[in-house]
C-alpha cells in the first residue's frame, strides 16, 4: 500500500477516535505507533524501535524518551510524544538531553497529530529550537508527504535527509514571514513598494495609507492569478471534452449501416413484436456487429448479427447470457430462432 494512502487511512481513523483517547499512552498506541509502521519500522522489534529509551546523561539519570528508532544497532531517531490534547512546545523538551549524547541526527517532537522533526543545522550535534519539517497528518499536502517518505526505512540517508533539511527549514519559515506580510503589511514591507512609485518625502502618514493599498494589490493579485490558471484550466478541459467529441464522431463515422442490417432488425422486430412493443427494441451499429438491445441497454442484449464479414452469423443469448454465434446464409435464417429470441426477451422481463 502507498504511504499516502496509509497516511490517509490513519488521519481518518485519528478523527473517528480522538474523542475516545483520554491519555497520551492511549495517544502512543493509538496514533504514533501506526505512524511509525508507515515509515517502515516494526514497533514490536526491539531491535528496530525502542520504548521507554534510556543513555546515560551524567548527573541526570532515568531519564527518558518514549522512543528510539534503531538502524545497524544506532538510534537514529528519538521520539518524544505528548498526548493529542496537547499542545507541542519543545521548551524543556528531553530531546535536547539525549540528542548530543546519542549519535541520532534526528528527534520528533509529536501528540499523533502535529509533527515536528528537529536536526542539528545551527550547531553540530545541539538540535534546533526549530523544526525543519512541521505537518498536521490530518491535513497533509503532497510534498509533505514526499518528505515523510524519506525517513522511511527503505529510503532512510541521513545526509539526504540533512541536505535537504535546510532548504525545509528556511522555505518555512520564509512562508511564515509572508503570510503575516499579507495579513499586515510591515513598514519595511510597505516602504518596497511605495519608494518606487510615490515621488514624495515618505513620511508614516503616508506609508499607513499605502499599508491599505499594498494589502489590496497583493490580495487582488492573488486572486487574478487564481483565476487565471482556474480558466486556464477550464479551457484546457473544454478543449480535451471537445477532442473527445470529436473522437467519438470519427469514430461512429466508421459504422456503416448497411440496408441488410436494416432488413434484418425488422425481421427481428417482427419476432418479438408479439411480446414487447417496438420502441423497447433498438437497434446499435457498431465496427464489429449490429446489436439488438432491449430498452437501449447494453446489459440487455437480445442478439448481434454478423453480416459485413463474408460469412453471416447470428449472436443469441441463453439463460447465463452466454454468447453463442450460429452460422446462417441469409437474414431469412434469423425465423428459424424465434423461440431463442422470446427466450431472450422473456429472461429480461422476469429480471
Amino acid at each position: 500500500m502507498e504511504m499516502n494512502i496509509q497516511l490517509k487511512s490513519l488521519a481518518d481513523k485519528i478523527n473517528q477516535l480522538k474523542s475516545k483517547i483520554e491519555t497520551e499512552e492511549s495517544t502512543k498506541h493509538a496514533f504514533v505507533l501506526p505512524f511509525i509502521h508507515i515509515l517502515g519500522y516494526d514497533a514490536f522489534n526491539p531491535l528496530e524501535v525502542v520504548p521507554e529509551f534510556t543513555a546515560d546523561l551524567g548527573l541526570k539519570k532515568g531519564e527518558k524518551v518514549d522512543y528510539a528508532i534503531f538502524q545497524n544497532g544506532e538510534p537514529i531517531i528519538i521520539v518524544e510524544c505528548k498526548s493529542w490534547k496537547e499542545k507541542l512546545t519543545v521548551h524543556n523538551s528531553q530531546l535536547f538531553r539525549y540528542f548530543h549524547v546519542t549519535k541520532t541526527r534526528f528527534a520528533l517532537l509529536t501528540n499523533g497529530i502535529n509533527y515536528q522533526f528537529f536536526t542539528d543545522l545551527d550547531d553540530q550535534n545541539k538540535m534546533d529550537e526549530k523544526p525543519f519539517l512541521e505537518f498536521d497528518i490530518c491535513n497533509l499536502k503532497e510534498n509533505t508527504i514526499n518528505e515523510i517518505a524519506k525517513f522511511h526505512k527503505a529510503n532512510f540517508d541521513v545526509d539526504n535527509i540533512v541536505s535537504n533539511a535546510s532548504s525545509l527549514k528556511y522555505i518555512k519559515e520564509i512562508k511564515k514571514l509572508i503570510n503575516a506580510e499579507l495579513e499586515s503589511p510591515s513598514n519595511d514591507f510597505t516602504k518596497v513598494f511605495a519608494s518606487k512609485i510615490y515621488t514624495g518625502r515618505l513620511t508614516e502618514k503616508v506609508v499607513d495609507e499605502f499599508k491599505d493599498l499594498v494589502q489590496k494589490s497583493v490580495s487582488q493579485f492573488i486572486n487574478d492569478k487564481i483565476n487565471d490558471r482556474l480558466n486556464a484550466a477550464l479551457t484546457k478541459e473544454t478543449i480535451k471534452q471537445q477532442d473527445e467529441e470529436i473522437t467519438i464522431v470519427e469514430d461512429d463515422n466508421k459504422v456503416n449501416t448497411t440496408e441488410e442490417e436494416l432488413d434484418a432488425y425488422r425481421i427481428v422486430v417482427a419476432i418479438l413484436r408479439r411480446k414487447l412493443p417496438t420502441s423497447r427494441i433498438v437497434h446499435r451499429d457498431t465496427q464489429s456487429y449490429f446489436g439488438i438491445l432491449l430498452d437501449d441497454n447494453n446489459r440487455k442484449p437480445l442478439c448481434r448479427l454478423h453480416l459485413n464479414g463474408g460469412k453471416k452469423y447470428i449472436s443469441l443469448f441463453n439463460d447465463n447470457k452466454t454468447e453463442a454465434k450460429i452460422s446462417i446464409s441469409s437474414i431469412d435464417d434469423i425465423y428459424q430462432f424465434e423461440k431463442e429470441l422470446l427466450d431472450t426477451a422473456a429472461l429480461y422481463e422476469t429480471e
